[in-house]
């Protein structure tokens, strides 16, 4: 952690939502004249799109059915805590974007880059306020690395499972042209590294925002629909609400229809999520910049 170069962390799996709060972060920045150095979890792939399919393949016939994206042989986990590790110390580090589509690909396609691959290495802008990832491994505890160890404030996207699902097949399936069966077949074999590195990340976020439909989900493959927000309620768990001073009477009365459900828990209506995460959010993050404005003019002095 340093309070003179913050970092935040929005960490969830694959269709569980983490883009929408990313969302609320780049409406806050912009209201609060942050200047943030901006990092996707996709861009640590140690694979582009051909080569994971080539790795996969040989892993399947080697009788390995669980190497998938959220394991970290497919993934450059040192390499993310060292970015981590150098924009802590001094507010520098090194970027570089996965192109999903061709519209993401077309602005370099004079580099002649395709869908799937890799933009160059290149160094972060200068003079950033802090740094925001989201993706799938920004809190990683294991055995190698500590990656939670460097962020200041960790947040975890953790729709309950059947409602994950759903959201997984609508968007690769509508969006992305996969079969049901494919994204299925990605589920399934993803499973066990979802067991042991993207669930226990959650054990050390500072926030979660859980998102649970009361609608019935039971069958998440036979879905026609997303729950909207107005069929689900957000469960808001702090691990520690002293830490960041959280009012919950203030928040209470201002999100109409919610409540306590634990003593560091409220619950709000689905479709006040966005309001609820720039409400809860915004006094954190004026309060880390003002940590760092401290420190920046204390050293200038």
């Amino acid at each position: 952690m340093s309070k003179k170069h913050p970092i935040i962390a929005v960490t969830g799996s694959s269709g569980a939502g983490t883009s929408s709060v990313k969302v609320a972060f780049e409406h806050m920045f912009h209201r609060e004249g942050i200047k943030a150095a901006v990092i996707e979890g996709d861009s640590y792939h140690r694979f582009n799109r051909t080569e994971m399919k080539e790795t996969m393949e040989r892993h399947l016939k080697e009788g390995h059915e669980h190497f998938s994206h959220f394991g970290e042989e497919a993934n450059l986990f040192q390499e993310l805590q060292d970015t981590y590790r150098q924009y802590a110390e001094d507010g520098s580090g090194k970027w570089r974007l996965y192109l999903h589509n061709h519209e993401e690909a077309e602005p370099y396609s004079d580099l002649g880059l395709k869908p799937g691959e890799f933009t160059p290495w290149q160094d972060m802008t200068p003079d950033t306020d802090l740094m925001f990832y989201e993706g799938l491994h920004g809190c990683v505890v294991s055995d190698d690395v500590n990656m939670a160890r460097y962020v200041d404030l960790k947040i975890g996207v953790v729709p309950v499972i059947n409602l994950e699902w759903i959201q997984k097949i609508h968007r690769d399936t509508q969006m992305r042209g996969y079969s049901e069966e494919a994204v299925m077949d990605t589920i399934l074999r993803r499973m066990h590294d979802y067991v042991h590195y993207i669930i226990p990340q959650f054990q050390h976020t500072d926030i979660n925002f859980q998102r649970v439909p009361v609608v019935d989900t039971s069958d998440p493959i036979i879905a026609r629909d997303i729950p909207t927000p107005d069929e689900s309620l957000v469960v808001i768990r702090f691990k520690d609400p002293a830490q960041f001073n959280v009012d919950f009477p203030y928040l209470l009365q201002m999100l109409d229809r919610s409540w306590m459900s634990r003593r560091n828990s409220i619950v709000v209506p689905g479709g006040k999520m966005g309001l609820a995460t720039e409400l809860i959010l915004t006094p954190i993050l004026q309060n880390i910049l003002e940590e760092r404005r401290k420190l920046v003019k204390a050293e200038a002095a």
